[in-house]
């Protein structure tokens, strides 16, 4: 960080800009358009696609391993009192 400026450039190419995470990114993306052709999600709605198994774990974008959660629901972690980090449950069971 020059400046208190981020590098923008400089984080996509690092990490973004790899191969590995455009595929993940398009899939994301093909999650989401899935999800809306089903009529689960539109734009703006201030929902996740979430996947119940993750496509990291070898988890599909069939409507079936699809859901739709709150955006915070999705993206944070039960903490403990001491700030770390509980053991990950399901999101459906949150």
């Amino acid at each position: 960080m020059k400046n208190g400026k981020r590098d923008y450039r400089k984080e996509y190419k690092a990490y973004q800009g790899k191969p590995e995470q455009i595929k993940n990114r398009s899939k994301r993306n093909q999650a989401r358009a899935t999800m809306a052709k089903a009529g689960k999600v539109k734009k703006g709605d201030g929902k996740d696609v979430d996947h119940k198994r993750a496509l990291s774990k070898s988890g599909l974008n069939q409507l079936s391993n699809l859901q739709a959660i709150s955006a915070s629901k999705n993206r944070s972690f039960s903490r403990n009192s001491d700030s770390s980090m509980k053991s990950q449950r399901s999101k459906r069971e949150r």
